[in-house]
């Protein structure tokens, strides 16, 4: 449940495969932002890939929004959670978010947040891990569909020989913040699984490695 609301957490309209997407700017959203419709309705648009807002790696650039982090809610009753994603200010309707999934991602800030800085170091993005630990893993686990040098799958939209590329390595050097929130709760609407099962520093060590792939 702590994944799946994680997976929430990074898109909700794909991890519940929803056809219910706002079209208007979310209220909370600042007018002059960079983005529209439903890509602003994302909460990780606004809090960030670490929880921490304006705080964090989304205290400048494109998806700067000037609003505050949820690092305060780890470790609050998901209770609480439920009726602050519930209130007027953050506008989800039963339609859009199912009372399961406020639930999920209630728990998610609850109980499955981490403090990224003490893996990540905020300013350079290095990860404090061990890769070649983390080589053991990825070759294991990830590279049955990410392959192994990390490049079976493109992210990036319009993918073509001559487009744009986003790699397993692209992310975790560009966004490391964002490979991790993956890496533990999987990518929303795809069959990837959650490393949660497993234990944190595994997570870290396979980051780590992931940063020594190719980028492009």
């Amino acid at each position: 449940m702590i994944g799946f609301g994680g997976r929430i957490y990074d898109n909700w309209y794909e991890a519940l495969n929803s056809s219910v997407l706002p079209t208007r700017k979310h209220s909370a959203y600042p007018a002059n932002g960079k983005f529209d419709g439903a890509e602003t309705w994302r909460c990780k648009e606004c809090h960030g890939w670490d929880y921490k807002g304006k705080d964090g790696a989304y205290g400048s650039g494109v998806h700067f929004t000037g609003i505050p982090g949820l690092r305060q809610l780890a470790g609050s009753n998901p209770k609480y959670i439920v009726k602050f994603l519930r209130s007027e200010a953050h506008g989800y309707t039963k339609d859009m978010l199912p009372d399961a999934a406020v639930k999920a991602v209630a728990l998610f800030l609850a109980r499955g947040q981490h403090d990224t800085d003490l893996y990540i170091d905020k300013k350079t993005g290095n990860v404090d891990g061990d890769p070649k630990r983390g080589r053991e893993l990825f070759q294991n686990i990830c590279a049955a569909c990410h392959g192994f040098n990390g490049k079976a799958i493109n992210f990036a939209e319009g993918e073509d020989e001559e487009g744009p590329v986003e790699y397993i390595g692209t992310i975790a050097n560009n966004n490391p913040w964002e490979a991790l929130h993956k890496i533990l709760n999987g990518q929303p609407g795809e069959p990837m699984p959650a490393m949660r099962v497993v234990q944190f520093k595994d997570a870290i060590d396979i980051l780590a490695y992931a940063q020594g792939l190719p980028v492009k």
